[in-house]
């Protein structure tokens, strides 16, 4: 239950803690780790070091300390989170090999075709990376955003082979069927990452992944927005979040 003292507008207080500092804020009731960590980079981005990785930790009055946020948490009241810094650096971007590695298509769908910018060159690089993820034989996975309303994935993309395919109506790709998928495949490391669109369903799964511990590599030429700025206002938060984008010229 929210706190009925300091919420306002369905929004629960929150104390935000990282390194020495500590700021009172607020969060919206039901928010998960994807917003806390927005939330942690909107009050502390200028204070991270973008070389190291991150966990987001809960003060438990159970146990009389912090403890890492339990898989699955929503924030429904009052509480005291904090930013920690693992101690070890984030493995060098850019190094992939197929068998630790997973191609993720995200939402490459017959109606967004008129409104995303280069959708026909996102078209073209997603083919190239789709080929030569099935001559290295990498596993495919591909989400469909409400397949019923905005189609299916479009037929230039040869989806033959694919691992999985499913449909989904949030952002994020990182979805029980995916996680569950993922563990089937060994060894896992790398997520290369493409599609539409840049700003939304590419930087929620993007957090998503690295929050799970994966290396995310977004390939630049093939993901677009709507409109330039919402791809550039995602470009401009990569180095914070921890993912690389690749080109594939």
């Amino acid at each position: 239950m929210a706190d009925a003292h300091g919420s306002s507008n369905n929004h629960v207080p929150v104390l935000l803690s990282f390194s020495e500092f500590s700021r009172p804020s607020s969060v919206a009731a039901g928010s998960g780790y994807e917003v806390l960590i927005q939330k942690f980079l909107s009050i502390y981005g200028q204070q991270i070091d973008v070389h190291r990785k991150f966990v987001i930790q809960l003060f438990s009055d159970e146990w009389g300390q912090f403890i890492d946020l339990p898989k699955g948490f929503a924030i429904s009241e009052r509480c005291k989170l904090r930013l920690v810094p693992l101690q070890m650096d984030i493995t060098t971007l850019g190094n992939l090999t197929p068998a630790t590695t997973v191609f993720f298509c995200c939402d490459m769908q017959e109606r967004f075709r008129p409104a995303i910018k280069y959708f026909g060159d996102i078209i073209s690089v997603g083919q190239r990376l789709l080929q030569g993820a099935r001559i290295l034989g990498i596993p495919i996975i591909v989400s469909e955003q409400y397949p019923k309303g905005l189609g299916a994935t479009v037929q230039e993309m040869d989806l033959t082979g694919v691992k999985l395919v499913f449909p989904k109506t949030k952002f994020s790709m990182v979805l029980p069927e995916v996680e569950a998928a993922l563990a089937e495949i060994h060894g896992v490391r790398s997520i290369v990452l493409f599609g539409v669109e840049t700003h939304v369903c590419i930087q929620q799964t993007a957090l998503d992944l690295i929050g799970r511990g994966f290396e995310v590599h977004i390939v630049a030429d093939a993901t677009s927005s709507r409109n330039f700025m919402d791809e550039m206002k995602m470009n401009n938060r990569k180095n914070i979040c921890g993912f690389s984008p690749v080109s594939l010229d």
